[in-house]
Order: structure tokens, then C-alpha cells, then sequence
């Protein structure tokens, strides 16, 4: 044997199972085939968005959480309906999961060093129903340092465990096989890269120049899933959802390809729930990117006004900061817009200094570099819009400002081949919209909701703008911004048990085989079901990551 065990992949479920191991004595052979500045893998760009539930800072800000509350809302959202095939291990997992957010995680996380922000953000706010999809209260916490913060510290224990003679680094190693023995996995054979000292998330290069075979008591499959692969992309979108988009931009890095989930298939795993996905339709083509069609997403406030590639503003609750899928399902089924892969946010530059926040650890250098002064001087004390966010303002090919609707509409439609806009439209849906201000109540969906976000101290202080006219001259100038469909994650993937190992067809565990992170669904190979709560997908690899590697060692103690 060339180890106990071998992780498959250096993303952040791989470097937790790793830490696992090692912790318990055992040998780890990290493989991944990118080299060593990717280690951390898609968590590293990620904002750092953890879901807790009933946390210190939710009560610090007046949030009543619970379990219960939690649970229900998981339930609504994932809406399973296989329970009895492809759910069958996901409920269990769901279930498991949001106890451990309302009990062991935050400690957990506190012993590897990792704190969180004083402000709880209140992300997917749902689709207007008690049952239905969405968090009923604030719960994303944001780790200091984002992802990369949460990523570090499992970096330092793989390091230090590589010195300590228990954890190998095998970089630029691209497994083409599981090596199986009597139906049991023993190993991984593949190809060995040429050396590429490519920055990090830079697409590296793909020349072999040898192949290889290590042998170990089990294997752990923690590679990703597809967001990056277009092509598989739209091959598994479903019927649901209307018709894929000719064109996305990308929210992961190049190698975030799905190449194990087949060759995990071809050794007996089961993957189920393929149709499932997560897409996000508040995308921006990146003025800097790092990989090919890097897209950045808007994490919006509730004050923007959404509309149609063709200028109909968007219902109810497909609202920003509500429902992604629900959004994105609107987007590809209207009237209309099954040829168009956009659609428009209006507003006004008060509302962007306020309620505009861009995803990934990059974008938000204050928290990334938990400088606390900066971001109390930025966030919450400054004025005008974060560097990052002005900076897109400044640069990025999907904004226009202009000093009244009609100068800004005219800008929109050039930005698209043809000019599909009419300012007439726009500005009687506005000014409908705008006359609903006058009171501290309405009757738009839209109005109410950021007068009910309000009334949380943590969006009033630092994510909700003052509620005000669009049109309003002294809030201005106004501001367009087209909004294009960024893949981001695979929600099905590989069917696991609670222990990690992957199920075969017939429902045992594939014997010496265990899969973790995006690549089983973030577990049971679909724990969110049809739609997330946010905040649980570096969760989902963590949680995945520790019982993966827990049970291995198990199996090899």
C-alpha cells in the first residue's frame, strides 16, 4: 500500500476528510491535478457564507432561531419527492446537517479558528410562503476572511501533516481510473501533468508526460462538480427549468469539470439526481477575470428594480436576494425570452453605495484580509460604494449610469444586438412603483419587503438602502445593470450513506470507496434537493469532508 487512504481532489471536503485522517494516525495520499498554488480548490474564491442556526450573533441582533424553524424551512425549500430512490439518504443528511448547525458546527469551527462577522445576512428570503422555499430569519454567517479563511486552516494541518511524514502531496496527478479488486476500490491509476506553475485558478495545462498507480485501503472522491463544463451543463438541465442559455458566464474555476462523477459511475457508484442544479442569474461578465468567462454574482438588497430582457418587470417573489431558482425558472419559461440570456437591474447609485455586495474572496479584500477597521470604515461608517463594487461601476461591460430614464435606457439597449427596451414602458412601471413610497405600508410585494427588512437592525445598519424613489433625481444618477446566468453548483452527484462510503445501484456501499463535498451533492448525493438556503455549501463540504474521513479511519484503523 502507498497509504491507508487517498483523497482524490485538494478542495476543501478533501483537505477536511485529510485532516481527519491524520489527526488519527492515518497516511493520506492527497492527489489532485492541479498544482499546489490551488490548494483550498473553489472554497478558497468563495465569500465565506456559513449557515448556523440559533447563533450568538443572531440573538446579539434580535433573531429567534431554532432547529425546528430551521428544519422546516430546509423542508420547504428542497421540496423532496424521491424519497423512496435518489432522496432516500439526502433526507437523512438534510436532517443531519441542520442539527449540526444548530448544535455542533459553530464550535466546531471555532476550534479550527474560525470567527465570523458581527452582522448575520439574511440571503434567499424566499418565495412568500411559511412552507415554501427560503429562510424565514437571517442566517449567513460570514467567516472573517471568507472562504479563503475558512480554507486556511485546513491548509496549515495538511502541511504540517505532510511534514510530520503522514500526508503526500501527488500535484499535477489526474486520476483516469479507481482501481477495483474483486469489487472492492484499492486504489487510483492516471495520468502525471506537466509541471505548471500557473497562478492560482488560471487554467493550467493538460500535456502528460507519464502515468501512475497508487494502491491504499480506500479511496475519497472530493473532485468538485460541473459548473465549469458548459456542455454538461445544459446536457443535464431540466425540462423544469425551460431551456438552457446559449450563453453563461462561469462562476468556478476551469478544472471544476465533473470528470470523476463518471469515472466514480464506471467503479459502481450510483449518481442520482443529475436534473439538479444551482445557477445564479445575477452574473456579470468579471473586468479582470482569472479564468475563461469569469462571472462574478451580485449579492443583492431587496431595492433594485428586476427586469425582462424585454422590460416587463419581474413578479413576485422573483424579487432580488429571494428565490435564485425560482428566479431562474421565470427567466427561461416566459413569454418571450427563451432567446434571450439576460435580464436588467434598474436603480439608483444610493441604493448600490448601500446594498451592493459582489460574491468571492477577491471582491471583498477588507474581510478576506479580516482587517475589522476597514470593514467598520467601509460597510458600515463610509460613504459611497465599496472599491470593488465602484470599481465594476468604473470598468465592467455590464453597467450604465445615466442622469434620467431615458439617456439610461438607451445605453441599456446598447449593450444587446438589438434594442429591445422601450424607456415609455419602463418609466410607467417605475413611477407605478415609485408612488407606492409615499407610506410606510403598500401593496407591492417589492416595497413591503424592504420595509420588512428594515426592521432588522443588521440590513437596516449595513445592506438596505433608505426606501425612496427610483426616479428620484437627488438619489440618482440611475444606474442599469445586465445580469447574465453564472454556473455555480452541482446539487446531485454520487449517493452516499452517512458514513460517506458510496452506494452501488443496489444500494451497498461500493466497498473501500467514499465520496464528499459537490461531488455526492454535498452528501447522499443531493442533501439540498431542488434549492438551497445558502450558506451551506462550504457547510455541506465541511460536514461531508469530516464524516468521509472519520469513517475511512474507521475502516483503516
Amino acid at each position: 500500500m502507498d497509504a491507508d487512504v487517498i483523497v482524490v481532489g485538494a478542495g476543501l471536503a478533501g483537505l477536511v476528510a485529510a485532516h481527519e485522517l491524520t489527526s488519527r494516525g492515518r497516511r493520506v495520499l492527497l492527489v489532485d491535478q492541479e498544482n499546489a498554488a490551488n490548494l483550498g480548490g473553489q472554497a478558497f474564491w468563495s465569500f465565506g457564507g456559513l449557515f448556523l442556526v440559533d447563533s450568538p450573533e443572531q440573538r446579539r441582533l434580535g433573531v429567534t432561531d431554532s432547529f425546528d424553524l430551521a428544519w422546516n424551512d430546509w423542508q420547504g425549500s428542497a421540496g423532496f419527492d424521491r424519497t423512496e430512490d435518489e432522496d432516500s439518504w439526502a433526507v437523512r443528511w438534510a436532517r443531519a446537517y441542520v442539527e449540526w448547525a444548530a448544535g455542533e458546527k459553530r464550535s466546531w469551527l471555532a476550534g479550527h479558528g474560525i470567527t465570523f462577522l458581527p452582522t448575520v445576512g439574511w440571503a434567499e428570503r424566499g418565495d412568500l410562503r411559511a412552507g415554501g422555499h427560503g429562510n424565514s430569519v437571517p442566517r449567513f454567517h460570514i467567516a472573517w476572511g471568507t472562504g479563503t479563511g475558512v480554507v486556511e486552516p485546513f491548509v496549515h494541518h495538511a502541511r504540517q501533516a505532510a511534514r510530520d511524514g503522514l500526508l503526500t502531496f501527488r500535484h499535477r496527478h489526474r486520476v483516469d481510473h479507481l482501481v477495483t479488486e474483486g469489487g472492492t476500490v484499492r486504489g487510483v491509476r492516471g495520468t502525471v501533468l506537466a509541471e505548471d506553475h500557473s497562478p492560482r485558478g488560471v487554467p493550467s495545462g493538460r500535456e502528460a508526460v507519464g502515468e501512475f498507480e497508487l494502491a491504499a485501503q480506500a479511496v475519497i472522491v472530493t473532485s468538485g462538480g460541473i459548473g465549469a463544463d458548459h456542455d454538461i451543463v445544459r446536457r443535464h438541465w431540466p425540462e423544469r427549468l425551460g431551456t438552457p442559455p446559449a450563453q453563461m458566464v462561469t462562476g468556478v474555476p476551469a478544472y471544476v469539470d465533473g470528470r470523476m462523477l463518471g469515472i466514480s459511475a464506471e467503479a459502481g457508484a450510483r449518481l442520482v439526481n443529475r436534473d439538479r442544479m444551482w445557477h445564479y442569474t445575477e452574473g456579470l461578465r468579471n473586468w479582470d477575470p482569472i479564468w475563461p468567462g469569469h462571472g462574478i454574482r451580485i449579492l443583492p438588497g431587496p431595492s433594485s428594480m428586476w427586469f425582462d430582457a424585454l422590460g416587463r418587470r419581474l413578479p413576485e417573489p422573483y424579487l432580488p436576494g429571494y428565490d435564485t431558482l425560482g428566479t431562474l425558472r421565470h427567466l427561461r419559461t416566459a413569454d418571450g425570452l427563451a432567446g434571450h440570456d439576460h435580464s436588467w437591474f434598474v436603480l439608483t447609485r444610493r441604493i448600490v453605495e448601500k446594498e451592493f455586495a459582489l460574491s468571492g474572496s477577491e471582491q471583498n479584500p477588507d474581510i478576506t484580509a479580516k482587517d475589522r477597521a476597514g470593514f467598520l470604515r467601509t460597510r458600515l461608517l463610509g460613504k459611497g460604494a465599496p472599491g470593488p463594487v465602484d470599481a465594476f461601476l468604473r470598468k465592467g461591460a455590464d453597467f450604465v449610469t445615466a442622469p434620467n430614464l431615458e439617456q439610461l435606457v438607451d445605453r441599456m439597449n446598447g449593450l444587446t444586438d438589438e434594442p429591445l427596451l422601450d424607456a415609455a414602458a419602463l418609466r410607467r412601471q417605475i413611477e407605478a412603483r415609485d408612488l407606492q413610497m409615499a407610506n410606510p405600508y403598500a401593496k407591492d410585494a417589492q416595497v413591503q419587503g424592504i420595509r420588512n427588512a428594515r426592521r432588522y437592525v443588521g440590513d437596516r445598519l449595513g445592506r438596505v438602502a433608505a426606501p425612496h424613489r427610483i426616479l428620484d433625481p437627488a438619489a440618482g444618477p440611475l444606474i442599469g445593470v445586465k445580469l447574465h446566468i453564472l454556473t455555480r453548483k452541482t446539487l446531485g452527484g454520487i449517493q452516499t450513506d452517512l458514513d460517506s462510503r458510496a452506494l452501488g445501484a443496489d444500494g451497498t456501499p461500493v466497498e473501500g470507496l467514499y465520496a464528499a463535498g459537490e461531488v455526492a451533492g454535498f452528501g447522499g448525493g443531493g442533501v439540498h434537493g431542488y434549492n438551497a438556503l445558502e450558506g451551506t455549501f462550504l457547510g455541506g463540504c465541511l460536514f461531508s469532508g469530516r464524516a468521509a474521513g472519520r469513517a475511512a479511519a474507521r475502516q483503516t484503523g
